[in-house]
């Protein structure tokens, strides 16, 4: 037994009587600061940011930053559960605790988190004195069964692999490998003056209720473990596995320590986590939440039996996922719909409330996508008014389509706040130009969309009320400042939203939703009206599912606005294509030189294959008919003029408009006590430009234009293409830009003012959308238009979320719930369906509501046919989830009639679902389990698992001749995948991969077993 042991054995753990309980009490209202999230400082200086319920109510209760670290989004939770009615946010970072400050040093949750009927609540404890933070994490099952919790504790703690970069520095085991016989790790960076940071999260092996695993926290950390070395070897998740009884509550215990600089300030650290195991602190705890604790031994603790109970927060109640329309929005395009509208298929009135019950189902609750900020009162009143006047001859491509709008834009039917409170309430006389042009072409404008506070980020969209998740990836960041605008679009909220863009405010929202997207050259759409960030460099613009939707929205919102100097100077009229649509040509690359810049495509710190994967899609580009050139390094600007204030101006312009604005200046709205803390600004007296300056500028960039077409001549290119992103897609809770993704390309749109669309052409390695920009010379913008729809033709590539799925219609006559028979989006393929320890309910519909459209429904029909599969309880099939190894072993037993046997591997308990079939195949000799007597049901099954899962099971041999380029001959899994190519029951992909370690998705083993069954029958 080592010292600690020794220690932790021998010393005997008095609470005293005086120890205040922790009683959490429904309904207890928060005391909150003037701050944005809340700040707590301790006696050392350092500042522990922490994100509760207070603006912009991200309520995670994580960590944004810790003083003097490279702490960025840390504390977060991921919870997966095995109960049956897991929603579909299960394995998803948990928010929503509606977390409580009391003022001083303790945050507590006033509400559960309800996933899959575990009862979720957190307490946070900042030890101002001992410059700690204690997170105490508690799940209750109220499940009427056991039911297995898996919980990743962590997040990032630097990035990059240089100065940035978390460094290993001690760990419990005294060496420098972190493992889950850890009870504790100390990491630091080359930063200046950065101090070191302990994680200490259970008592040290043998313990039995230690780590069970190591996850990458930015991914699903329960199937992606943690890297050891790269950029990914930063993003910690320390995970603890709780088996759960009906009535239980179990909880978790986990600390973050800082301490000082220096290897004294190190030894000290080290000296402070190893005592935890001898004197946990548990300060403030009750007994009650002492006795739950599940991953420290608390055997030493005395005077715990005082019969006290844990008081657990009701959750609010479940949101209802139904719909009162018979039309299905889900991905319907602006002319899919007008289309319907003028078949008689459907009205704007039930289009519109589709999207309002969408809007109330998804959008709102705890764990919400939070996009919308205000949903307009009267959105139902326009649309009666579109259908009548439909009725009365009248036409048009936006007519009685919903539209949403990002609350920079003026609208004089709804608040325009900017997403700050310094502004709540204010609301303009009249719209916006392009608002304006919207409601004269008959669309109606559903509500107002979250943006980040003033349009300040491109990497999060962070406003005074609330924070925006993304549509694809529930815990990742919908990016800035249009995440509103992008997610209400992605998650089919509304038809198409009206964005900005001011560096990357358009591209990145649209690239991290797998949309499209236009910025216009200077001038070509009109910001009268908006409120600025800069003004000359602030574009409005659309955000759509389709390049032909773009077009429709171009048409009603581009041209020459009086007010606006930049259209007027412009001629926006005679600039802009009578029609947009019309520049929509499938052949528009054909016979174009696309430039590309290689350097463009390399990120500075992040080391996965994203610029990579997009340089990869050159392919699709030259498909479509175009050449790609390398260029040169880009030109010099020409120098800026002198007297800009871009703010200032912008301000004062936009003030000028409105009588009535509530400050006298944009100074004074930006040091108002009631913006984000850390947007907040000192008062200095602005001074606008004078009209020297304002010429001056709109030279500069007039000039600037000249020097790109003139590159662009030299290099006798049509266009210039980037990358969206250059790596993965980063989690929500962070507060530097590296970690919501690098976009870093050097773009040239928003910084010379060039047309530019952008196109989503797949995904990475990791699973994370990827997209195109194609930039071309100032007016081309219709010629970009066209090469954006040819490449969207080509690529066909946009991802759909499956975590909005199609909503139940229920008549508005009594009756039961029916499908609405319609087609709910698929996957990007990062979504993890939820364990079960029963089976997943028989839905009530014949086909599944989620493949109605999906590629691998002829297979899903077949299987269905047969009685082979099962979806969930809401009607999914969820095609492009992965496949757990119990869910295939219970479809191909129950195709070979193989009758049950318990099972006898040790983590497959007598009450799992799949115990049987799992026995049955075992003593078949179709599967063996692992060496140490475990068969890990709920794992997800790889490609070469199938592979050999099906040979044995079907007795199939191959010819020896399959060669894919990533499985070698010697492999052990060629010889299976070798007899399913060899029989036609799998393809490989078109770069003559295979992917043998990749997770099968749902829908492609309900390919296999389809091929499988024809072959055999």
């Amino acid at each position: 037994m080592n010292q600690l042991k020794r220690l932790r054995k021998g010393k005997k753990q008095v609470i005293a009587a005086s120890i205040a309980l922790s009683v959490i009490a429904t309904g207890v209202i928060p005391f909150q600061s003037a701050d944005a999230l809340t700040r707590v400082t301790s006696e050392s200086g350092t500042v522990w940011e922490i994100h509760d319920a207070f603006a912009p109510s991200l309520d995670t209760g994580s960590l944004r930053t810790v003083g003097a670290t490279q702490v960025q989004g840390f504390g977060n939770i991921f919870v997966k559960v095995s109960s049956p009615s897991a929603s579909l946010m299960n394995g998803q970072m948990m928010r929503g605790f509606n977390l409580s400050y009391d003022g001083v040093n303790k945050f507590v949750s006033t509400q559960s988190v309800n996933l899959g009927n575990i009862l979720i609540t957190r307490e946070i404890y900042v030890d101002t004195k001992n410059n700690r933070t204690r997170f105490f994490d508690t799940f209750t099952n109220v499940n009427n069964v056991a039911v297995k919790v898996d919980v990743s504790f962590g997040g990032s703690l630097g990035y990059g692999t240089t100065t940035n970069a978390a460094v290993v520095k001690a760990t419990s085991s005294h060496d420098l490998q972190v493992t889950t016989d850890d009870s504790w790790v100390v990491v630091d960076s080359s930063a200046r003056n950065n101090k070191p940071l302990g994680i200490a999260v259970g008592s040290p092996d043998p313990f039995d209720n230690g780590l069970t695993g190591l996850g990458d926290q930015q991914k699903d950390p329960f199937t992606t473990p943690l890297a050891e070395s790269g950029n990914e070897a930063n993003f910690y998740g320390f995970i603890h596995t709780l088996h759960m009884e009906p009535g239980e509550s179990k909880s978790l215990v986990n600390y973050v320590q800082v301490g000082e600089a220096g290897e004294e300030g190190l030894n000290n650290l080290v000296t402070t986590l190893d005592g935890l195991n001898g004197q946990l602190d548990v300060t403030g705890l009750s007994n009650a939440q002492i006795r739950s604790i599940s991953n420290w031994d608390i055997s030493g603790i005395e005077g715990l039996d005082t019969g006290d109970q844990l008081v657990i927060p009701n959750a609010p109640a479940a949101n209802q996922f139904v719909t009162s329309s018979p039309y299905d929005v889900t991905n319907k395009s602006i002319a899919d719909m007008q289309q319907d509208m003028i078949n008689g298929r459907a009205t704007s009135v039930q289009i519109t409330q589709a999207y309002l019950d969408r809007i109330k189902a998804y959008d709102m609750g705890q764990l919400g996508f939070h996009a919308f900020l205000h949903v307009s009162e009267t959105a139902l009143n326009q649309a009666q008014a579109a259908d009548i006047a439909r009725a009365q001859g009248a036409k048009g491509d936006l007519l009685g389509i919903p539209i949403a709008i990002k609350d920079i834009y003026d609208t004089k039917d709804m608040p325009t706040t900017g997403g700050s409170k310094a502004l709540e309430g204010w609301q303009p006389e009249s719209d916006a130009f392009q608002v304006n042009k919207l409601r004269e072409a008959g669309a109606v404008i559903i509500g107002k969309v979250n943006t980040s506070e003033f349009a300040n980020s491109g990497s999060f969209s962070e406003s005074g009320w609330q924070q925006t998740w993304n549509a694809l990836y529930p815990s990742k960041t919908s990016f800035g400042s249009s995440g509103g605008s992008a997610v209400s679009v992605a998650a089919d909220f509304a038809a198409a939203a009206m964005g900005s863009q001011t560096g990357v405010s358009l591209y990145a929202p649209t690239t991290g939703a797998s949309l499209k997207s236009f910025r216009g050259t200077d001038g070509m759409a009109s910001t009268t009206g908006v409120i600025p960030l800069t003004w000359g460099q602030d574009y409005a613009g659309p955000i759509a599912k389709t390049v032909t939707d773009l077009a429709i929205m171009l048409n009603a919102t581009t041209g020459t606005d009086p007010q606006d100097i930049f259209t007027v100077t412009a001629d926006a009229d005679h600039k802009r294509p009578a029609d947009w649509k019309e520049s929509l040509d499938v052949n528009a690359l054909q016979g174009k030189k696309i430039g590309y810049i290689p350097a463009s495509f390399v990120s500075t710190y992040a080391d996965d294959d994203t610029g990579q994967a997009v340089m990869d899609k050159f392919s699709q580009l030259q498909a479509a008919g175009a050449t790609m050139v390398e260029m040169s390094a880009l030109p010099a600007a020409p120098t800026r003029p002198s007297g800009i204030n871009g703010s200032t101006e912008g301000w004062a312009r936009y003030i000028e408009l409105h009588k009535d604005f509530p400050y006298i200046d944009g100074a004074s709205v930006l040091a108002s006590d009631k913006v984000l803390i850390y947007n907040k600004r000192d008062y200095a007296a602005p001074t606008r430009m004078t009209e020297q300056a304002v010429q001056d500028y709109i030279k500069y960039r007039t000039d600037y234009k000249e020097v790109i077409k003139g590159w662009m001549d030299a290099n006798g290119v049509d266009a210039v293409v980037y990358a969206g992103f250059i790596s993965d897609v980063y989690n929500n809770d962070a507060a530097a830009s590296q970690l919501s993704s690098d976009r870093g390309t050097g773009v040239l749109t928003s910084n010379v003012g060039l047309p530019t669309v952008v196109v989503p052409v797949g995904t990475n390695d990791s699973g994370y959308s990827i997209s195109m920009q194609l930039v071309g010379r100032a007016w081309d913008d219709a010629k970009v238009l066209g090469m954006g729809y040819a490449l969207e033709q080509q690529t066909k590539a946009r991802l759909l979320s499956s975590f909005v799925p199609a909503l139940q219609y229920v008549s508005s006559n009594p009756g039961p719930i029916v499908d609405n028979g319609t087609t709910p989006p698929s996957s990007g393929g990062t979504e993890t369906p939820p364990e079960t320890t029963t089976p997943p309910e028989e839905p009530e519909v014949v086909h599944f509501t989620d493949v109605t459209t999906h590629w691998a429904k002829a297979s899903i029909d077949v299987l269905i046919a047969k009685g082979l599969l099962t979806g969930y309880a809401d009607g999914t099939f969820r095609p492009n989830a992965g496949l757990t190894r119990a869910e295939a072993i219970k479809v191909i037993a129950a195709y070979m009639g193989l009758e049950g046997k318990e099972s006898s591997f040790a983590d497959v308990s007598a009450t799992h679902w799949a115990n049987k079939f799992i026995g049955a195949t075992a003593e078949a000799g179709l599967m063996t389990g692992y060496g140490d007597g475990t068969f890990r049901p709920d794992e997800k099954m790889s490609r070469s698992e199938l592979a050999a899962l099906i040979a044995r099971a079907f007795k199939l041999t191959g010819t020896g001749q399959t060669s894919f380029k990533d499985v070698k001959g010697n492999a052990w899994s060629y010889e299976y995948i070798d007899a399913l190519a060899s029989n036609k029951i799998i393809t490989g992909y078109e770069d003559n991969s295979f992917k043998p370690e990749q997770g099968i998705t749902r829908a492609e083993f309900a390919t296999i077993i389809a091929r499988l069954i024809e072959t055999k029958e």
